[in-house]
């Protein structure tokens, strides 16, 4: 199958989203699509995939004009759209989620259930997925849940496939995992689409690439004859920072301590202390404990023992009101689940904790509410429409920075920020990379939990590395690398 989109344009309003945007994918290659959040990748993926029309252009398969009103066209057509969000359900075992919405039914009207199981069965020994059929979605960890979508597609014979950012929640085993996968399909003459802001990934598994910026196609070529700084350069315009962001400075008196916190299996005997102005990592790998450690000194989630201090007093945080009030921030890494309210639009997100903050006798001061966020907005080059639009109608990046403008008008002494830049393009990267040392050279005392050791190794003074619930070790200067991490994050010691 050869799929042409020609001259597409899309407006929403007065907002030019794609202007004049062509490309062009054939079975058996892998296309990268780049481009900074805002840029029209999703608005173009969605016009493929029959969720939005476009004004002007057209779309051919094998030479054939096609014209796509719903999802169901695009699907029919032989186009799969495995979407960032995954859809799929946990209480149900995985055959059952093969066949969501085109279940398999007997002459009488029920589900086959026998059926529906082998045809999966048969799907995974011909993609070389080494899966139980009956296995509960829910047992399954991120990887193997990107795998089921995949199969998924490929049970409805489709062509080609749109796959958006698949290896954001992943770690380096899982991602392997999904790579080979995404071999295998091209082995079976199906094209990807792969959206990813992980630049490393796109010259580890894509033949060609295609990048976006403003609206319009502004680069495209083969992978083999860029490097991650030349596509970074194409998706922002202008060259981007690689070096460490680590100068020597002066640290502040010890804002949090914590001794011997433990609770149940998740997490065991945690000590650490973060000074102001200082920028501690925690990092490893998936299921390390480090989000539900910085839950409970947040007050999220119970401790069974051990003590918290802040600016060398204790403390005891049953809540996350307490928290706040004690001058704790908090940015989860689920952005969709934990720290957007999509029935709010932008202004509501951006002041929800700071509402006490603006209000007198139980009355907002919107004014200062809004001039508060428009100094925010401009810094962190925050791209929206107007304040009252819904949260949702911004990309998951500009979502992001709402949520951080939120936890930065409480003011905090601390600030936990839990994987900060997922699902950020590498322009907001830099933005959110500023922004966190300009708070530490306010004197904020800041935790990043991140899984990208690169990014740790960027921005963080020291980091703590975790393994199984336990501190397995930190490293600082010249011994924090990549291969040192790595080493402590799967239960080494550093040599």
């Amino acid at each position: 199958m050869i799929i042409e989109m020609n001259s597409i344009r899309k407006s929403f309003g007065s907002n030019d989203v794609l202007k004049d945007v062509s490309l062009s994918l054939e079975g058996g290659e892998i296309c990268a699509l780049l481009g900074e959040n805002g840029a029209g990748k999703s608005t173009l993926m969605n016009i493929l995939g029959g969720v939005h029309q476009m004004d002007q252009g057209s779309i051919t398969i094998d030479g054939k004009s096609q014209q796509f009103s719903t999802p169901a066209q695009s699907q029919e057509a032989g186009i799969a759209f495995i979407h960032q969000e995954l859809n799929l359900i946990n209480d149900l075992p995985i055959y059952e989620n093969m066949f969501l919405g085109r279940e398999i039914k007997t002459k009488r009207g029920s589900l086959d259930l026998e059926r529906m199981f082998q045809e999966t069965k048969e799907m995974f020994e011909k993609m070389n997925v080494d899966l139980d059929p009956k296995t509960m979605v829910r047992d399954l960890d991120s990887s193997y849940k990107q795998i089921v979508e995949i199969c998924r597609a490929m049970m409805t014979n489709a062509s080609i496939i749109i796959m958006d950012e698949p290896t954001t929640s992943l770690t380096d085993r899982e991602i392997e995992r999904v790579f080979t996968m995404m071999k295998t399909m091209k082995d079976h003459n199906v094209g990807i689409i792969f959206i990813s802001h992980k630049l490393n990934e796109v010259l580890q598994v894509c033949d060609r690439y295609l990048v976006l910026r403003d609206g319009n196609l502004v680069a495209e070529g083969n992978v083999s004859e860029v490097t991650t700084n030349d596509l970074a350069h194409f998706m922002v315009g202008y060259n981007v920072r690689t070096e460490s962001l680590l100068r020597e400075k002066e640290l502040g008196e010890e804002v949090l301590s914590v001794e011997a916190l433990t609770y149940n299996h998740t997490f065991k005997d945690i000590n650490f202390s973060v000074k102001a102005g200082e920028v501690v990592g925690v990092t490893g790998l998936l299921g390390d404990g480090r989000s539900e450690l910085f839950q409970s000194i947040f007050g999220a989630d119970d401790i069974s023992s051990g003590k918290i201090y802040l600016n060398e007093k204790e403390v005891k945080i049953t809540s996350t009101t307490q928290a706040i009030n004690e001058g704790i921030a908090y940015l989860p890494r689920n952005r969709k689940e934990n720290a957007i309210i999509g029935d709010m639009d932008i202004m509501e997100n951006a002041s929800i904790v700071t509402w006490p903050k603006f209000s007198k006798r139980g009355v907002i001061d919107q004014k200062k509410q809004q001039d508060t966020f428009e100094k925010q907005r401009k810094t962190l080059r925050l791209k929206m429409g107007k304040l009252t639009d819904s949260i949702t109608s911004l990309s998951g990046g500009n979502q992001q920075k709402v949520v951080l403008a939120k936890w930065l008008a409480s003011n905090p002494k601390l600030l936990i920020l839990d994987n900060p830049t997922q699902g950020v393009d590498v322009g907001a990267k830099e933005d959110i990379y500023d922004i966190i040392l300009k708070l530490a050279d306010e004197n904020i005392a800041i935790v990043v939990l991140s899984s990208e050791a690169h990014e740790i190794i960027r921005v963080c003074d020291r980091a703590l590395v975790m393994y199984h619930g336990v501190i397995q070790g930190e490293v600082k200067k010249e011994t924090m690398n990549e291969h040192n991490i790595m080493s402590l994050a799967t239960g080494g010691q550093l040599t």
